[in-house]
């Protein structure tokens, strides 16, 4: 993974995680059934990426601007306890946060896909984007990911806060030398 020095930098100083949920967690698509229920699905290696991060000590937390029975259920099966769903402020709840956990927005990353996001990523310490964001969004942020929305983006975000934390290789020789 090639870094500037400024995106490990301040991927090094990140003690909270904070993402956007559709086309971030998602692919950006919402499926109904018949029944009218909503349909979301989430990647597998983005869930071992938060938990990852929590092994460590790094927080997540999920700001959206929808409400999502399916998100719950996800941010609880990854231990994400802070989850701020139908919002339309986003920097609110981050101010929130920061005090919460005694904070500075130069400790966060965030990760926004669309303009929605733009407020939220511009008071963040790291601001990433995802490679299938909207039009204008790579401009205005330090990191764009590889991985498109809701296809391992953020897992590939944790890795990079835990490799500008040196803490990569760690996490991995957890599992390599596991019993499991």
């Amino acid at each position: 993974m090639q870094l500037s020095d400024e995106v490990k930098h301040k991927a090094s100083n990140v003690k909270l995680l904070v993402l956007d949920v559709d086309g971030v967690l998602t692919d950006g698509r919402i499926v109904y059934t018949d029944q009218g229920q909503q349909v979301q699905s989430f990647h597998v290696k983005d869930g071992l990426g938060i938990k990852l991060l929590a092994l460590h000590g790094i927080k997540s937390a999920v700001i959206s601007a929808r409400k999502s029975k399916a998100l719950e259920k996800r941010c609880a099966e990854l231990g994400i306890s802070h989850v701020f769903q139908a919002v339309a402020g986003k920097v609110e709840c981050l101010n929130e946060l920061l005090i919460e956990f005694g904070l500075d927005a130069k400790q966060v990353c965030a990760i926004g896909d669309d303009w929605v996001d733009l407020p939220l990523l511009k008071r963040c310490g790291l601001a990433v984007t995802v490679a299938d964001s909207a039009t204008g969004m790579k401009e205005h942020v330090d990191y764009v990911t590889k991985a498109p929305g809701g296809q391992g983006a953020v897992r590939e975000v944790c890795e990079l806060i835990l490799m500008s934390k040196g803490l990569l290789e760690k996490s991995f020789q957890l599992y390599l030398n596991s019993a499991y």
